[in-house]
């Protein structure tokens, strides 16, 4: 099946149609550049406007839309807050064969394995953000030690850039949270690394993707541009806002993907 056939068989579409869909688009953006989970909102949009379309082709799809956003994003953050190279760029550098050896084992582990950890995950982040006013808004770097630097870029690199190629949901908050909790970074300061590991793991799962023919591109190409409007107003946003923004999106997103992995589970 290639990029154009993706389409084939799917009928109409639904009750959001292809305006609807740009709009989401914009808005996964947003959300994107902030804290991470637009895949929250496009994933299932993709789906509401064709109802027969393949997971593969809408995962693929929206990878391609959401390494336009999240390029744009990165390079919005980096204009203002530099980030720390010696963990981007080796982070960002594992994140892509990772994503892409999940990418190519998503068809064989069931997404029902995945969402009940995710949602257990989400929910314990929420919980000790909220319990901890301070965390991510009044941290210290320069006291975090080699291991622990070598650490973080492992598991945001290898095991949440696996993770975003297999299944998705939540990559990018994960990122900010592992970034957050191991190297006492503020919030957005996280959000600046994450980004950027965010486009190495959204580039190899697109390149496996890609080859399979799951992407259609010219409606993702379309939604890429919508998303990069998103992105740019987000990061604008994040960095105008600071870190205690970041910090209450965060939850409103992580609530969210509890809510809707909640109901892809159970309902």
């Amino acid at each position: 099946m290639d990029g154009m056939d993706a389409l084939d068989g799917i009928g109409d579409t639904g009750g959001i149609g292809v305006a609807g869909l740009l709009a989401a688009a914009a808005a996964a953006g947003w959300v994107d550049a902030v804290v991470g989970g637009g895949g929250l909102v496009l994933i299932p949009a993709l789906m509401m406007a064709f109802p027969n379309l393949p997971p593969s082709a809408a995962l693929g799809t929206n990878k391609l839309t959401a390494v336009a956003g999240t390029t744009v994003a990165a390079v919005t953050y980096a204009r203002h807050t530099r980030p720390d190279r010696s963990v981007a760029l080796p982070a960002a550098g594992l994140a892509v064969p990772a994503a892409a050896f999940g990418a190519l084992s998503a068809s064989s582990l069931p997404a029902d394995w995945f969402r009940p950890v995710v949602m257990a995950l989400l929910i314990a982040v929420a919980a000790f953000v909220t319990a901890r006013p301070a965390f991510g808004t009044d941290l210290d770097p320069d006291a975090v030690g080699r291991r622990r630097r070598l650490f973080a870029v492992g598991l945001a690199g290898c095991g949440i850039g696996f993770y975003d190629g297999i299944f998705g949901p939540g990559t990018g908050t994960f990122l900010i949270m592992t970034f957050t909790g191991l190297l006492a970074m503020e919030f957005l300061q996280a959000s600046v690394l994450a980004k950027v590991v965010n486009v190495g793991t959204n580039l190899g799962a697109l390149t496996v993707f890609a080859a399979q023919g799951r992407v259609i591109w010219l409606l993702g190409a379309a939604m890429a541009v919508c998303n990069i409007v998103g992105a740019r107003l987000g990061a604008g946003t994040a960095l105008r806002r600071g870190s205690g923004f970041v910090r209450v999106v965060l939850l409103v997103v992580v609530a969210a993907m509890v809510v809707r992995l909640g109901v892809d589970q159970f309902g």
